[in-house]
């Protein structure tokens, strides 16, 4: 058999926000590049406001397609990666969004969305670590790939201007975060894998899976997706001049930083708030919470992609 007739036998699903899309060619362009491929013809699934894409993930499964591609802002990712875990069907991108996160952090092509689907084609597959987030001793569950996060983080994604980001990107993430700035601490109780408990008067505890965040800033320097360890950062910012400490904690070198920024890793963490704080995974703002557990499940997602790309 010729590794054409190969490529032939094979087939992706596309489970894309249509509000994303580049321009009307884009569903078009995309066929022909499967064509070109030697790939069978894709099915194209598009998300609404009642489904986001668990039901068209799932339909792909039940398709038996061989890639899912999620194409899309990090909330699609998401939703299609909540479905594909722990299952043999690999996923690949085609970023369509602001932050595109996890394209990011794989090394992808983030300009060209076209390019993207072609390293999704012509790649091999490989696997991640993703993270489970139990919030509220249980009341929901989420899912997340690149950073979750609680207090002045995700009241950043929460009070974004979706305007101001259509026009500028990720520098509305800026804007918000300035507007944000002022606050006050809130107390929290942070428990690594069991172990002693830290005390701490927090603006905001994140918890990375990957290391870059917006504007390819490097958060979790020593993070991982394949490590099967979560890395932690506390920002607890201290009098007039507290954010000043934050911005050279972030930027700074080594584990402990400084006392306004703890960096602290772990296979599970349970983060117990005194207050109910606004909270966020990858971007998408869910509410509030007072009680977080997280744990690591590794290599839990196939991803499909090129070899250069990752």
């Amino acid at each position: 058999m010729t590794e054409n007739n190969s490529s032939q036998d094979k087939r992706a699903a596309v489970v894309i926000n249509p509000v994303k899309s580049p321009d009307d060619e884009f569903k078009t362009n995309f066929f022909q590049l499967c064509a070109d491929a030697g790939w069978a013809e894709p099915l194209w699934l598009e998300t609404t406001e009642e489904d986001p894409g668990a039901g068209q993930a799932r339909q792909a499964l039940e398709a038996g397609v061989d890639v899912v591609i999620a194409a899309g802002g990090d909330g699609t990712v998401r939703t299609v990666a909540s479905v594909l875990v722990g299952t043999d069907t690999a996923m690949g991108l085609m970023p369509l969004g602001t932050g595109n996160l996890l394209a990011r952090n794989l090394g992808m092509d983030v300009t060209d969305p076209l390019n993207a689907a072609k390293s999704v084609l012509s790649g091999s597959e490989t696997k991640i670590d993703v993270v489970k987030a139990v919030l509220d001793h249980g009341k929901q569950e989420q899912l997340f790939l690149v950073a979750a996060g609680v207090g002045y983080d995700a009241a950043i994604m929460g009070d974004t201007n979706d305007d101001l980001k259509d026009r500028v990107g990720w520098l509305a993430y800026v804007e918000a975060g300035i507007r944000k700035l002022p606050g006050k601490p809130v107390g929290a109780t942070i428990t690594i894998e069991g172990n002693h408990p830290v005390h701490r008067k927090v603006r905001s505890v994140m918890v990375g899976n990957c290391g870059k965040l917006m504007g390819d800033v490097q958060i979790f320097p020593d993070a991982l997706y394949t490590d099967g360890i979560l890395d932690l950062l506390v920002l607890a910012p201290r009098g007039r001049f507290g954010w000043l400490s934050v911005v050279a904690g972030v930027f700074g070198k080594g584990s402990k930083r400084n006392k306004s920024v703890q960096s602290y890793s772990g296979k599970s963490a349970v983060i117990e708030l005194a207050s109910p704080q606004e909270f966020q995974v990858d971007g998408d703002h869910l509410g509030e919470v007072s009680h977080l557990k997280v744990s690591v499940e590794p290599l839990a997602l196939i991803i499909r992609m090129t070899a250069a790309a990752k």
